[in-house]
């Protein structure tokens, strides 16, 4: 089993920044590629960004590429999100997610082991 517990969530105008950090604790979290995503009120969970076991990869969508930036620490179990010039459309509950076949990430809810039970993050604008 493994647990997730994501923080840093929390109220910021447009052009703010914030950070969100996903810690895990349970099975080996160097061997997990880890997505970070997001659900808006009515709307899917949608992909946001990902980063395989060894951080060789990352991945972003085209609406945060250059202002999102996913990293992680293996040796403190935590995979962050650096958030900067936010904006209200990126308004949702943001969930990491953990993916133990061959350390990779996906942009597809379906393929993610665990997940965290998320923190809200809400731009005013």
């Amino acid at each position: 089993q493994v647990q997730l517990v994501e923080s840093g969530g929390g109220l910021v105008q447009a052009g703010g920044s914030l950070t969100l950090s996903c810690v895990a604790s349970g099975r080996t979290f160097s061997t997990a590629g880890m997505g970070w995503f997001r659900q808006a009120p009515g709307k899917e969970r949608e992909f946001v960004a990902g980063i395989s076991s060894s951080a060789a990869d990352t991945y972003y969508i085209r609406s945060v590429k250059g202002r999102f930036t996913i990293s992680r620490d293996n040796g403190k179990n935590t995979v962050y999100l650096q958030m900067n010039s936010l904006k209200p459309e990126d308004t949702a509950v943001y969930y990491c997610g953990a993916r133990f076949k061959y350390g990779t990430f996906s942009g597809m809810y379906a393929d993610y082991d665990y997940w965290g039970q998320g923190t809200q993050v809400t731009v005013s604008s």
